[in-house]
């Protein structure tokens, strides 16, 4: 939800515009600071940040995103298998019209990618269903030495160039594999029944895969191993990458029917399985997408709309629930990484946060966004100094 600021909105951004009375409410009782979460040499791109909010080392743990949605899947990664996050985009006109095929929706998908793993899957290349346009790729003996860009940081940019490079001799072979089957999937998908139906009814084809972020096999603690008070842990969240980061991480995953990813998520019930779960729970990490995918649309109206719900149907009720507790509760809120509506991708500039818990002295800043947090007492923190704040709470 971090932005930039905006002309049409008077210059400011818009966690500035924005009607959001508890998370100012929290910033004005509770402590403030800003988070590098994209270490210097890593692309800002949600696994990183992610990792990183929670303290990873990212140098040692960090195998790119498609191991941690295949962890999230199910799909346990053997010795020497390399998995990609896969999406199923559109291309129009030779350009990636966008990243998720107009939000295709997961069963919709399914069909496309069981279609693919039928006809181009083999005891080397398997494909795996995800959730709605994000998808996964394994690869036995795959070499992860390749150059991908993912295809939300290139909106209506030509396909062709952007396709897969090796960075090394060693992995040519691997990434002649990846372009054969994207230019593969263009041809079977372009007349699937799926897309013909979605084409008559005025919404985007999903007609192309665009495989990215390889890696292996991730080596992490868990939570619990670095901070013994963490007995027991829970995820809450609609993607796939957050259950990956979280299974690892040694958090239960917890589901909540309705939840989307998008500004129609189902808060409501992401708030009730966070409360439910603090019941049993020393820790809750609840992931909130909708402000991102706004972002990434470029659409300041509705990432506006998803900022306001975000304060007031959940970060509302959760503070009036947990403010009278006997055990008491501390609160975090933090984006993962900025996504400027302008650029309409990621930026690694570092993150507004606040701290809350009953007793905390409270510093100086009287508002929620990027502009206060520069005066905010816990000062510029980066690596694991945020996290490590936020479990001595007392």
């Amino acid at each position: 939800m971090a932005d930039w600021a905006v002309p049409s909105l008077n210059h400011k951004t818009l966690l500035q515009h924005a009607n959001t009375p508890y998370m100012d409410k929290l910033a004005r009782l509770g402590k403030n600071g800003r988070l590098v979460t994209v270490a210097d040499g890593f692309h800002p791109g949600s696994e990183v940040a992610n990792l990183s909010v929670l303290g990873y080392d990212l140098p040692k743990v960090y195998e790119g995103r498609g191991p941690l949605e295949a962890a999230s899947i199910g799909v346990d990664l053997q010795p020497g298998e390399m998995a990609m996050r896969c999406n199923i985009i559109c291309i129009e006109d030779e350009k990636i019209k966008n990243h998720s095929a107009g939000h295709i929706t997961t069963e919709e998908a399914d069909e496309l990618i069981k279609f693919l793993q039928d006809k181009l899957g083999n005891d080397r290349v398997r494909f795996h269903t995800g959730i709605q346009y994000r998808h996964l790729l394994v690869i036995k003996n795959g070499n992860k030495q390749i150059d991908c860009t993912p295809p939300h940081d290139v909106p209506l940019k030509p396909f062709a160039p952007l396709m897969i490079k090796a960075q090394e001799e060693e992995a040519e072979e691997t990434a002649a594999l990846i372009n054969e089957l994207i230019l593969k999937s263009q041809e079977l998908l372009k007349n699937h029944p799926v897309n013909l139906k979605r084409i008559a009814e005025g919404k985007d084809p999903a007609n192309s895969i665009w495989p990215w972020s390889p890696g292996y096999r991730p080596q992490m603690d868990t939570l619990a191993q670095t901070y013994p008070t963490i007995k027991r842990g829970a995820v809450i969240s609609a993607v796939d990458l957050i259950h990956g980061i979280g299974y690892y991480a040694g958090l239960r995953r917890v589901e909540v029917e309705g939840a989307t990813g998008l500004y129609n998520t189902n808060y409501e019930g992401k708030v009730a399985a966070a409360l439910e779960a603090l019941k049993t729970d020393d820790f809750v990490y609840l992931h909130i997408e909708a402000s991102d995918e706004a972002g990434h649309e470029g659409d300041i109206d509705l990432k506006l709309r998803t900022i306001e719900y975000l304060d007031s149907r959940a970060v509302g009720p959760i503070f009036e629930a947990v403010k009278t507790w006997d055990e008491p509760v501390a609160i975090a809120i933090l984006p993962d990484h900025p996504t400027p509506c302008e650029l309409r991708t990621h930026t690694n500039e570092p993150v507004p946060f606040l701290i809350w818990y009953p007793g905390i002295t409270p510093d100086d800043v009287t508002t929620y966004d990027e502009v206060a947090a520069r005066n905010g007492s816990y000062g510029l923190m980066k690596e694991n100094e945020f996290i490590n704040a936020f479990m001595n709470c007392k």
